[in-house]
């Protein structure tokens, strides 16, 4: 499953398709994101702020150095740059026997690099905020 699971992300990260990165996402997936304070719950939230990570971070140098599988998890760190500050992190998976991701979790380095995401993803998610009103 961890090769089904992790391909389909693979293919979400270079496809951005909400619709397929939903479907991956279990109805109580639980988020957990280096910049907001609480864990997210729920496929809605979840899938709001993957969509804006793809925006955010998956630009032209984005790609993922490492990868560490095991039966129901796995850690993929990746590195790219947003407004020339170098970002490396990790994307921490985990999945039910179904192949639907149940917790995501981000950590990401330098300080400077987790506060210009933060900075990105606000303005990305007030925009899509203003935009459903």
């Amino acid at each position: 499953m961890a090769y089904s699971t992790i391909e389909r992300w693979h293919e979400i990260v270079r496809s951005r398709d909400i619709t397929s990165l939903k479907a991956l996402l279990a109805d109580d997936v639980v988020f957990e994101s280096p910049v907001v304070h609480t864990p997210q719950s729920g496929n809605a939230i979840t899938s709001k702020y993957l969509a804006a990570a793809l925006h955010v971070l998956n630009n032209g140098p984005f790609r993922y150095l490492n990868e560490w599988l095991g039966p129901d998890s796995a850690v993929l760190e990746f590195q790219t740059t947003c407004d020339g500050i170098l970002i490396n992190g990790v994307d921490m998976i985990t999945w039910n026997d179904k192949g639907l991701i149940t917790h995501f979790k981000v950590m990401i380095r330098p300080l400077k690099a987790v506060n210009k995401i933060h900075e990105l993803m606000g303005q990305m998610l007030q925009r899509d905020a203003a935009q459903q009103r």
